[in-house]
């Protein structure tokens, strides 16, 4: 009655996996073919469930195969079974092949999207940020010492109102009165529209 019940597979036929890929790490290729026998099923079984796809399922296991074959010498039997070591190469390879796709995709994307955008034309570029920058600062001249101040502190050095309050010695309502003015001011020099 204490007997043990086996579902699937009886373990007495089952290959020794462990014994199988020491030969295989000597080349043995018999011992290969019994390897495969014994796991292509999960191999591909762990490949589809990630790939979802038939062929490339097919080829992601036959990689895996290879690579079983390649490094045999580097599985380590303290470190787990056998199978494990195998279905997680599988599992690896079948991720890696997810990726390079979804790469893949990514960089054609951005290959289209430049398709589409205009050349750059950086004499251009650099004429037109020129002459922004010139007109900007001819504007900026025309604000009155407390708005140049305000601005200059609060856009072009990053400090907060209190802090450019604090800097011009002046109250908070006054600086942000100053800097609105200024804003206003710049705005309708610039040409701005809102």
């Amino acid at each position: 009655m204490n007997e043990a019940v086996h579902i699937g597979r009886n373990p007495s036929t089952e290959p020794d996996l462990q014994g199988l890929l020491g030969q295989v790490a000597l080349g043995d290729e018999e011992a290969f073919a019994d390897v495969y026998d014994a796991v292509a099923g999960p191999v591909l079984g762990v490949v589809r469930a990630v790939l979802r796809d038939h062929a490339q399922s097919e080829e992601v296991a036959q990689e895996v195969f290879v690579e079983v074959w390649r490094t045999a010498p580097r599985y380590r039997p303290d470190r787990g079974t056998a199978i494990n070591w195998i279905l997680t190469l599988a599992h690896r390879r079948a991720v890696d092949r997810v990726r390079s796709v979804d790469a893949a995709a990514a960089r054609d994307h951005r290959a289209a999207l430049l398709d589409r955008v205009p050349e750059y034309d950086e004499v251009a570029e650099h004429v037109e940020a020129r002459l922004e920058r010139e007109q900007v600062r001819r504007c900026v001249r025309t604000l009155t010492d407390v708005q140049r101040q305000a601005v200059t502190l609060a856009y072009y050095r990053g400090l907060t109102y209190r802090e450019v309050a604090e800097a011009l010695h002046l109250p908070l309502g006054t600086v942000k009165t100053r800097l609105r003015d200024g804003l206003i001011r710049l705005r309708d020099c610039l040409g701005v529209t809102v």
